[in-house]
């Protein structure tokens, strides 16, 4: 494979022979026969309504010049490295100026201009930030109000004193002025607190600022034996999906508010660790995607008080297993009150991440569409929908062998991706 430092450059994949091009157009009637070609992303007999995988992928491995979407063998356009040189960088957010805000996982927010050529490092980051592990400095989003720029950060926070080596999730706000971060107020934290020695992974992380001046909170369960079960719990923010107001306040009508011994922030529970966030710009829905174990990665609608199940049932295996005949962590894949996901991956997983829904005019027969950033899967995931029924599943761009860590829409249409890597990319998707 041949990768062009530059930016504006192209990143290619490699070549793929005859026969895996036309074996990708065989279209809905082949799709089971693929089970072969993807392995991490193959299965079937889903119970509970979900949808059927083998019935969804249609060959996008195969071809990375060609979509495999609704008119099959369309070229796809180029990804085009606009910026190298970054750290593992995990998310990114648009400013007014059409430059770009991006989080580097090692503990560095970067400015990057609009074209790529520039870049810049901003300070005033949250104090006791921790990077090691899964942690560091995590999501980022964007909010202007009345002339300021309001820079929301989420990132794993130690504790103080005796738990200085205990660590969790925290969102921070603050202003950007300049070169700096000012006016800086830590929104939440979540509790408890895990110690290092138990865990240093399972943070979650993912943001998404929501109307009516809402903040909606993803955190994973923190991955340990002994601390996966407080998804469960509602004195605990492990495994949650929370919502607070932005600046901090809990509204009122969460669905715990004033119930004993529940954190009064969670508005869902039962996951297990949520990387990507996304409000559906069509519907206004919250949508999220979540790692399963062995297999069992999930997309989910997420809705006011619902459990989602983890770890009572679910569609992956524990590590260790033999993800094509194991019993599922939790002993089944369903159960009277927990929601099932709208689709799910088995038996392997592809560690889906950040996602966005397409809006844009850029690409009009994607309008609608679910893009989502794959990690050992190393992919972009385009899924078509009707309603909340996944009707679709393609695999583009693996032939680059990248980790994609983040996916989002940039203000004229294209999409841009993070590459999870020590020289991480910023990769633009355009005609």
């Amino acid at each position: 494979m041949r990768v062009q430092q530059g930016a504006g450059e192209p990143v290619r994949a490699a070549d793929r022979s005859r026969r895996e091009v036309l074996s990708r157009l065989a279209g809905w009637a082949g799709a089971a026969g693929l089970g072969g070609l993807l392995p991490a992303c193959g299965g079937g007999g889903d119970a509970g309504g979900v949808e059927q995988p083998a019935a969804l992928e249609q060959a996008a491995q195969a071809a990375p010049a060609a979509d495999g979407g609704a008119v099959a063998g369309a070229a796809l356009p180029v990804a085009r490295t606009l910026r190298a040189g970054l750290n593992h960088p995990w998310g990114l957010a648009f400013l007014p100026d059409g430059s770009l805000l991006v989080t580097e996982r090692a503990g560095r927010l970067r400015r990057v201009s609009a074209d790529g050529a520039g870049i810049a490092t901003i300070t005033g980051l949250p104090p006791r930030l921790f990077v090691g592990g899964q942690g560091g400095l995590l999501d980022v989003a964007v909010d202007v109000v009345g002339g300021d720029t309001w820079v929301y950060l989420s990132y794993a926070e130690r504790g103080t004193g005796r738990r200085w080596n205990a660590t969790g999730l925290a969102v921070a706000r603050a202003r950007l002025a300049g070169g700096s971060l000012r006016d800086l107020q830590v929104l939440f934290r979540a509790h408890p607190k895990v110690g290092l020695g138990i865990s240093d992974a399972h943070y979650g992380g993912r943001i998404a600022l929501a109307p009516n001046g809402k903040l909606f909170i993803a955190m994973g369960e923190r991955r340990a034996d002994s601390e996966r079960i407080k998804a469960q719990w509602l004195s605990h923010h492990h495994g949650k999906i929370a919502r607070i107001n932005r600046d901090g306040s809990v509204p009122e009508d969460n669905p715990w508010v004033g119930h004993p011994n529940a954190r009064p922030e969670i508005w869902s529970l039962g996951h297990r660790n949520p990387q990507g966030l996304a409000l559906n710009p069509f519907t206004g829905e919250l949508w999220e995607n979540e790692h399963g174990p062995q297999g069992g990665d999930e997309v989910n609608v997420i809705e006011r008080g619902h459990n989602y199940g983890w770890p009572r049932i679910s569609y992956g295996c524990e590590y260790g297993t033999q993800p094509e005949s194991c019993t599922p962590v939790g002993g089944r894949t369903s159960a009277p009150g927990l929601d099932q996901p709208l689709t799910v991956w088995r038996p392997v997983s592809i560690a889906p991440s950040g996602m966005a829904f397409y809006d844009g005019a850029m690409f009009p027969e994607w309008r609608g569409n679910l893009f989502l950033g794959a990690l050992a899967g190393t992919a972009l995931w385009r899924l078509t929908l009707s309603g909340r029924k996944v009707t679709g599943r393609f695999m583009l761009y693996h032939g680059l062998g990248r980790r994609i860590r983040d996916v989002r829409q940039a203000p004229d249409g294209a999409l841009l991706l993070l590459t999870d890597e020590d020289n991480g990319r910023i990769l633009r998707i355009a005609r």
